[in-house]
């Protein structure tokens, strides 16, 4: 077996088990905030495209997927991000979502033989670090706290590091945080790319669920800077939460036309192809604004109930962006989320369990992360039941 299967860390739902693994059942109804898992109704139009194309079932899809698909999404980056120029047939390559496509494009962009490093923010996406490993490179943990605005301080980033450097992970919005990344600080990240040769990652699937302003894409700040190749750059976007299709598996990666070359080639080989009638049903979605609109508006109905409810026992503020909340616990993050279970049956992620101890600080510590998925009355319930922790503690 791949000895590097060994350094993999246990997933954070596989922990979150062990920690309630001597539990009572609880007597009230269960309410998950744990899981990132949107559960808003999946668009109509999207399911009956589907229904309408399972004739499609007797046909293999091809790795680079049909042409209109990859138009329909050249011409929404197009839309969303203000962009002058994407070619669509070298600049943009559809997905079957992001955590898939995540793992398998660093195994095709890390170099094992250089003592590679992977930068990336912490707390993180588990996959950031897992394809690192497993692509045989040596993950660097960039704390996002309070002082650096929740994104990683790219300013404390040594100079030896960013020699070594060959892949930088960026989540905006960040997951658990929401935190964006502004323009001026992706064109800062830009320029890095360009000094020490690194590849940018853009990790971008919450980018439409936002409560005031659009956030800021990788290739936004390209465009700004006059760079229509997107040299060094690409971005992973997502229709399971913008158009809560997670079971459709249908996502993309766009920018740089030569590190999508190549990447295509891995796929190829990988096996990785989008069925076809779910492709003809992503164009429908990625054609369509106005059920991400309605969207935007029921996650912005839940924050303003349950930060109503928590926003004064609770350490805790509205995201810019994402559909996470990341407070702090008055106690221990595994103990908050242990008694939260066993006394309310509200089930939250201890914050560390997200992240990694670095100089003997782990910047989840004494957090949770609550995934304001549920309908709009468990939310509320849920809020209600914490509060009810936390008149205890």
């Amino acid at each position: 077996m791949n000895p590097d299967l060994e350094r993999l860390h246990p997933y954070p739902f596989e922990k979150l088990k062990a920690l309630f693994g001597d539990l009572p059942a609880s007597d009230k109804s269960p309410i998950a905030l744990s899981i990132g898992e949107p559960k808003h109704p999946s668009p109509d139009f999207v399911q009956q495209v589907i229904k309408d194309n399972t004739a499609r079932l007797s046909n293999y899809p091809t790795t680079a997927g049909i042409p209109e698909l990859s138009e329909a999404i050249g011409q929404w980056l197009t839309r969303r991000f203000h962009l002058q120029s994407m070619d669509a047939s070298s600049q943009v390559l559809p997905v079957n979502g992001t955590r898939e496509a995540l793992f398998a494009f660093t195994q095709a962009v890390i170099d094992r033989q250089r003592q590679p490093l992977v930068l990336m923010p912490n707390p993180f996406y588990q996959i950031y670090e897992g394809a690192t490993l497993l692509a045989g490179g040596e993950p660097v943990y960039l704390p996002c706290t309070d002082s650096t605005g929740l994104q990683p301080d790219f300013d404390a980033v040594s100079e030896d590091t960013w020699i070594r450097t060959q892949l930088l992970f960026i989540c905006t919005p960040g997951n658990p945080t929401g935190a964006t990344l502004s323009k001026s600080q992706l064109k800062a990240l830009i320029q890095l790319a360009d000094k020490y040769d690194f590849v940018i990652a853009s990790d971008e699937c919450y980018s439409e669920i936002y409560r005031d302003k659009p956030p800021a894409g990788l290739l936004e700040a390209c465009a700004e800077m006059g760079r229509h190749d997107y040299r060094r750059c690409v971005v992973f976007h997502s229709l399971s939460k913008r158009s809560n299709l997670p079971g459709l598996r249908s996502g993309f990666v766009a920018g740089d036309s030569e590190v999508l070359k190549r990447f295509l080639r891995y796929r190829t080989y990988h096996g990785c192809a989008m069925p076809i009638h779910h492709q003809l049903a992503s164009i429908a979605a990625w054609n369509d604004e106005a059920h991400v609109e309605a969207n935007r508006a029921l996650y912005r109905e839940k924050f303003d109930a349950v930060l109503d409810i928590l926003g004064g026992p609770l350490k805790v503020s509205a995201p810019a962006a994402g559909f996470y909340l990341w407070p702090k616990t008055p106690i221990s993050d595994e103990e908050f989320a242990k008694r939260l279970q066993a006394e309310q049956n509200v089930t939250v992620l201890p914050g560390r369990y997200l992240s990694r101890t670095v100089g003997g600080k782990n910047p989840g510590q004494n957090r949770i992360r609550m995934a304001l998925v549920a309908p709009l009355e468990e939310c509320i319930e849920g809020a209600k039941r914490i509060k009810a922790l936390l008149d205890t503690l």
